[in-house]
Parts: structure tokens; sequence; C-alpha cells
């Protein structure tokens, strides 16, 4: 079994490594926040001293970033994981940034004789918990085919999707749907408040019908119960949104929808919200209403 460098131990990539972990790898472990290195050596990984210093000691490194300049520092900066990485090593990326930031990295590996393979991922924590995590991989082939037993360790769907940046254009495309769903939601459960009706039974009912999606099941109950605690927060759906806007102004795509919900993503950020789930898109649309989508609620609560 390979050797797996992992850098970036956050909501998602510390329970991604755990599950390598449980599946029998040996990993190296980086985080510039030493609390979750500490975790994850007492559960039996080794501590890397750098990004440089766990590619050195990895045949596959895979780093889970909050973004794009992340990504590059993690990689070609000083005391990146190009100062380390043997030729003929993969670098897998599964952070969610622009697309055009994964075929620079890619290019930037390539110059030093390692492989790059983008493949961000859908599911939050709890899919990250529990490794049944979507992964949409960007790169050639071979190389997708050297790593996939190590991303179905994570994932429940691992799927190229073409070459390099690919997986990130599929990223950004799930992440349009995701919060574009929130949003419809935030005004379909207000609506219905708002007419004296108990969310949570109106929840029910239509869960099942073709209104029904996995957004809605997962983040409707968060709603009503006033859970905001983040599995993805706010400020990271802005930033993927951004980067689909800007992905898209690049091929003269028009996103009038997307445009609409980063504005107000922008708002709640604006009042503090970034750190919450987001799922608390929904309070936009309340705050507009001037009513709570919450258990028991009445129309003028």
């Amino acid at each position: 079994m390979p050797q797996i460098g992992f850098i970036g131990l956050g909501i998602m990539g510390k329970p991604m490594s755990r599950n390598l972990l449980k599946a029998g790898y040996s990993l190296v472990v980086y985080d510039i926040f030493p609390g979750p290195v500490a975790e994850l050596t007492e559960a039996g990984a080794e501590r890397g001293e750098s990004c440089a210093d766990t590619a050195a000691r990895s045949d596959v490194i895979v780093t889970m970033l909050p973004d794009g300049p992340e990504v590059e520092t993690a990689i070609c900066g000083s005391g990146g994981v190009l100062e380390g990485a043997r030729p003929g090593s993969t670098v897998v990326d599964m952070s969610s940034i622009s697309p055009l930031v994964s075929q620079k990295m890619a290019a930037a590996c390539a110059a030093k004789g390692v492989e790059f393979l983008d493949a961000p991922v859908s599911g939050g924590e709890p899919k990250a918990v529990d490794g049944t995590l979507a992964i949409m991989a960007g790169g050639k082939p071979e190389v997708f085919d050297k790593v996939q037993p190590i991303l179905q360790k994570m994932g429940s769907t691992v799927t190229l999707t073409g070459p390099v940046g690919a997986g990130n254009v599929t990223k950004l495309a799930n992440q349009i749907m995701v919060a574009c769903n929130i949003a419809a939601m935030g005004e379909a459960l207000v609506l219905a408040t708002r007419a004296g009706l108990d969310p949570e039974v109106v929840f029910n009912a239509v869960k099942g019908g073709l209104a029904g999606s996995t957004v809605l099941n997962a983040k409707a109950p968060m709603v009503i119960s006033r859970n905001f605690k983040p599995g993805f927060r706010i400020k990271l759906h802005q930033k993927d949104l951004r980067n689909a806007l800007l992905a898209a102004e690049s091929m003269k795509v028009s996103l009038p929808l997307t445009s609409l919900v980063q504005q107000m993503i922008m708002a709640l950020m604006n009042e503090g919200k970034g750190d919450l789930d987001h799922s608390a898109i929904v309070t936009f649309i309340e705050g507009m209403a001037g009513i709570e989508v919450k258990k028991g609620s009445t129309a003028g609560a």
C-alpha cells in the first residue's frame, strides 16, 4: 500500500484522513494548526514537519485546503510539497478551487516529474465522517486508476470527469445546484410558515415527491431546529460561487440565479454569519419576511 501524506486537517480533512487510517494506510499528516495533527498522530499517523517533509515521506500527497491561494502556497511555496516530492509521486488536490489554479498546479508538478489530479468532494462533514463523499476527479486516466482505491476509502462515488480542471468545474456545477436549492427551499418554507403551516409538516409532506432532494433532506431539518453548526460554512460557499462566476465570465456564460444567491450570501457575511452552515442562507429570506422557519411556527410568529 502506498504511503500517503495528508495536508489540511480541517472540518473535512480530519475525518477523511481518519478513514484512510481505518482502511490500513500509513499516513504522514500536516496542518498549520497543531491540534488536529496531535489528534491524528494519537490515532496512528506520523507527524509531518512541513508540506515538504510530508511530501518527501509519501508516494501520494493529498491536499485539502480552503482555496486556491492556500493550495498554491502548500504546493509551490517555500517549504511546499514540490520541495520534497519525489519524481513519480502523485499530488491529489481535493480542495474546491478554481479550475485555472488546478491547471497551474498540474503544470508546476509536471515540471518536477510529479503527477497531479484535482479531486474535489461534495457531501460536507457528515459524509466526510462516514466515508461516503461524492468525489469528482480531473486528470490522466492512468493517474486516476492509480489513486482510485485510495479515493474509494473516502467516497462512495468516485468519478473521473475529464482532464485536469474538470473535477473543479464539476464541483462548481455542484455548488451552484446546492446553493440555489437551499435558497429555493428557504423561500418555500418561509411562505408555508407565513401561511400558518408547521414547516416540519410541510417538509415531511414534500420530501417524497419531485421536490425531494438530498439537499432538502439534509438542510431543512437543520433550519427547522435552528441548528446552523457548520458542516460547510457560508464563507466557503461564497468562495465557490465566486469561482463559478469568474469561470462563467471567462467562458461568456450567464449565471443569473448564481449571481443572485451570491449577493444573498455576501449580505449574510456582512452580518457576521460567514461561519454558519450554508443552510443559514435561508435566514436571508427570513429576514426579508420577518419570520423564522422553525418547528411549531405559525403565522406572525
